[in-house]
């Protein structure tokens, strides 16, 4: 099953960038993540900072491990929306593996 956030909804105007707005969602994310589902993004009309997507994306992949990333779809990001979640997606992939490494 498909869940879906509008990223909007939790913006000021058009920027959602306090970790304590990405927090909340990312506990209903978690929860459908532990339901078997995927969990869509929708970041239309809206840009976002490194804190808040480090909360709601670096988190996850720091507690979940980096095979949460195929659970995740993002829809209608910008260019530099994008950039930020392939870079936190990317630090926090090699975080949990070298804390998990042997």
């Amino acid at each position: 099953m498909r869940s879906h956030i509008s990223i909007n909804r939790y913006a000021h105007g058009h920027l959602v960038g306090a970790r304590s707005t990405a927090a909340p969602l990312r506990e209903q994310v978690e929860e459908a993540l532990a339901g078997g589902g995927e969990m869509v993004f929708d970041f239309s009309k809206v840009e976002a900072t490194q804190s808040f997507i480090d909360e709601l994306v670096g988190v996850l992949i720091l507690r979940h491990g980096p095979d949460v990333l195929a659970r995740l779809v993002f829809k209608s990001c910008s260019d530099d929306v994008r950039a930020i979640i392939e870079f936190v997606a990317a630090d926090r992939c090699d975080q949990y593996i070298k804390a998990h490494s042997h």
